[in-house]
């Protein structure tokens, strides 16, 4: 007889379970979507849409960077690389490159932190499928240039808008590579 009770009361726990999995599954039926079919019917763009705080691919202001290099020893994958060369007849500093492997890059935010001035920051542009990976390498500095003099106290720095220099550099490496012989 204690088997058969046993028996019919897996029988009702199982009911129970089903009715709260299924009350669960009905309560979204009545629900709106909270997904989006990306990119076609988006009200916006969706670099619009992102929050403020959203980590999208490194941009660095070169204008503004003293080359201090805070940002390459926070980087805990080392996808941060610069060379600041310092001149000894005229005593100035130049940054020959600043380049971002953003394929590596994780996201963490660290380096951004690290950056004393602010010019290194996250961009909302975070589409960065290429055909070579090998063009995710972002050289923000591309001719020697001396680095920028630390703002004086209270003093404000205006940036470029927010992803506007990132942008180009995705833009022209997301480029198609040229066909190898053949008609067009």
């Amino acid at each position: 007889m204690g088997a058969l009770r046993e028996y019919f009361a897996a029988i009702g726990r199982t009911i129970v379970t089903l009715g709260d999995g299924l009350a669960v599954t009905f309560s979204y039926l009545l629900r709106k979507p909270t997904t989006i079919q990306y990119p076609d019917r988006t009200a916006q763009p969706v670099v619009a849409m992102l929050p403020e705080r959203s980590r999208g691919m490194l941009e660095n202001d070169v204008e503004h960077c003293t080359g201090c290099s805070m940002c390459a020893k926070q980087c805990p994958i080392d996808c941060i690389h610069i060379t600041v060369v310092k001149d000894e007849e005229t005593k100035t500093r130049s940054l020959t490159q600043f380049d971002i492997d953003a394929g590596k890059c994780m996201y963490c935010g660290l380096c951004v932190e690290a950056c004393p001035i602010g010019c290194l920051r996250h961009s909302l542009e975070f589409e960065g499928a290429m055909y070579d990976i090998n063009r995710l390498m972002l050289h923000f500095v591309t001719e020697p240039r001396v680095v920028a003099k630390p703002p004086k106290k209270g003093e404000e720095v205006q940036f470029a808008p927010r992803g506007s220099i990132v942008r180009k550099f995705l833009y022209e490496a997301g480029a198609r590579p040229p066909s190898s012989g053949g008609a067009s």
